[in-house]
């Protein structure tokens, strides 16, 4: 890549694709669902094993520094949930790899001479010192070439150590099998990247291989799979306890109105009993001043007859004297 093309690289990656106005870049939106969501968390494979034994090519989905930048911008303000779809690729991407390096293990038992369980453990213990082996001097080389002179001659010492361990065990194993079984090479399958390790393999060849791109590129997306599950995890916690709040919040709000529509409904319940009363109280009174009134004439009436009757006697008694005088 060329210094321009690495600058104009640099430039996407820190302010995106609307770095210079060109509204064509951003046709494409990081959102869209042709985008590599593991590119945007920095963790695809196709762009950590580039250049391996074990290169994928091209990812078959849009990567594009730019795009990243925009997701980083975005995900400061809201939470995209991204890393969702970056751990289903890469929890698919390792089950592919675990289980190759499980038929690679089965073929190995097929073809290679078989021993019995005593020499096999001796066998192991001689493939786990290699690995101790390689793994240090791997940091060793790292930690001298960033300048850390001390700390790569404290592991270099680490490594003499094992060395020491290792003949050891090779006589051991050497000592548990024929001269001629001993001679053949002995291979084991790499756990992190299924690539074959010799029981008899150098310090240099051990060095190189768990200090190489494959190796370590291997181990980077282990590792940035168990952050993604860790990560997805806590955010689906986070998620259902906003959701179980939300919900609560939703109760106490259902319970607060039916508290207020059974007051309301109470307050005018008794509002209304106090005027059934009170118009069943006027109605008594009313019928009351009804009898009261009727009972007055009834009375009136009684006094009325009671007078004519009386004065109807006089006349009669005053009739009669008139006649008797005038007789």
């Amino acid at each position: 890549m060329s210094a321009q093309a690495q600058m104009r690289a640099l430039l996407d990656q820190l302010m995106g694709t609307a770095r210079d106005g060109d509204e064509t870049r951003q046709r494409v939106k990081f959102t869209d669902d042709r985008v590599c969501k593991s590119h945007l968390l920095d963790c695809c494979p196709h762009d950590i094993l580039a250049g391996t034994r074990m290169d994928l090519g091209e990812c078959t989905k849009i990567h594009d520094l730019a795009l990243r930048a925009d997701y980083e911008i975005a995900s400061k303000e809201r939470d995209l949930f991204f890393e969702l779809d970056a751990m289903d690729h890469l929890e698919s991407f390792i089950a592919e790899c675990d289980r190759r390096t499980e038929l690679a293990k089965k073929r190995l038992a097929e073809t290679q001479e078989e021993i019995s369980a005593e020499v096999s453990a001796k066998a192991e213990k001689v493939h786990e010192l290699n690995e101790d082996i390689g793994k240090l001097l791997a940091k060793a080389e790292q930690l001298g070439a960033e300048g850390n002179v001390d700390e790569s001659q404290k592991i270099l010492m680490e490594v003499e150590k094992v060395r020491a361990k290792k003949k050891e065990a090779e006589e051991e194993y050497r000592n548990s099998m024929p001269a001629s079984s001993f001679q053949q090479q002995k291979l084991r399958v790499c756990e992190v990247c299924s690539a074959y390790l010799g029981l008899h393999d150098n310090d240099r060849r051990l060095a190189d291989h768990f200090g190489g791109k494959l190796h370590l590129g291997f181990i980077q997306i282990r590792e940035k799979l168990d952050q993604l599950r860790k990560t997805v995890a806590e955010k689906q916690e986070k998620r259902n306890q906003d959701r179980l709040r939300r919900r609560e919040e939703r109760e106490r709000d259902r319970h607060r109105r039916h508290r207020s529509r059974s007051r309301s409904h109470s307050r005018g319940h008794r509002r209304g009993s106090r005027d059934r009363s009170s118009k069943h109280k006027s109605s008594r009174d009313r019928s009351s001043r009804e009898k009261s009134r009727d009972r007055e004439r009834k009375e009136k009436s009684s006094s009325e007859r009671r007078h004519e009757s009386t004065n109807g006697k006089s006349r009669s008694k005053r009739s009669e004297e008139r006649e008797a005088g005038e007789i």
